[in-house]
């Protein structure tokens, strides 16, 4: 069945699923997961214990693994995070579609979960397939408003060459770029964790993988948020104390 989505919004049930009086469960469950992963169970193990024990549903699992972590996990984060300052002439690597479907997200009311380490993501994520939505331009137009405005000397976006489309997002966010005269790059490769980890070059991500191993990385996904889209429905299911 094709996918004949126009947004990248919220699901159905997200509005009793993420509703005021289910949050601090969620953010019990954060806390007692986040505690597991301190201590070394394994995550999927770790993450049924934690749905079973409060009941959560499958979407309501995906949010609390997506806004926990580890405490050595979150020290190693916080140490190579840089500020929006130290961007000014330098090279920034975007690990494309992890900005810019959190963008589009947010822009299409989609619930946006503040993670532990302070990251902003989406509850969906991406597998094997894109497709543009009426938020895929502006969501561009927003990031590189952002870009620009840090004064980033240049911006080489990773795309995963195995996804579909990705071609034709190249062309889009090229043409933009040509339009506005922004010095982008734009690079299908077929694993962008990869080549993140191991750049010298700062990378503009909210994956775990990426945060853990890479030299610097720069929260630009909430950046464009909290300047361009204030009306993004955020859940901070990250202030957590693990060890109460």
């Amino acid at each position: 069945m094709p996918d004949k989505r126009r947004h990248r919004g919220a699901h159905p049930d997200d509005a009793r699923l993420f509703a005021p009086d289910a949050l601090e469960t969620l953010r019990r469950a954060v806390q007692d997961y986040s505690w597991l992963l301190s201590n070394g169970y394994a995550a999927k193990s770790a993450l049924k214990l934690v749905g079973d024990r409060f009941l959560l549903t499958q979407r309501q699992r995906m949010a609390v693994m997506r806004s926990s972590c580890g405490d050595e996990d979150l020290s190693r984060r916080t140490s190579k995070q840089i500020s929006r300052e130290a961007l000014a002439s330098k090279v920034l690597l975007l690990d494309g579609y992890n900005v810019l479907t959190t963008v589009e997200a947010a822009l299409a009311g989609g619930v946006i979960l503040i993670g532990r380490d302070g990251c902003y993501r989406d509850i969906a994520g991406l597998h094997g397939t894109y497709r543009r939505v009426e938020e895929t331009l502006p969501a561009i137009e927003l990031t590189g408003r952002c870009l620009s405005m840090f004064h980033v000397e240049q911006c080489w976006w990773y795309l995963d060459r195995p996804v579909s489309n990705s071609g034709r997002l190249k062309a889009l966010l090229l043409a933009m770029a040509k339009k506005e005269k922004w010095n982008w790059e734009v690079k299908l490769v077929y694993s962008p964790d990869g080549v993140l980890v191991r750049a010298e070059e700062t990378a503009a991500t909210s994956d775990s993988e990426i945060l853990n191993r890479s030299q610097t990385w720069f929260n630009l996904a909430r950046e464009v948020i909290d300047q361009h889209v204030p009306e993004a429905w955020l859940i901070d299911l990250g202030k957590i104390n693990v060890n109460e």
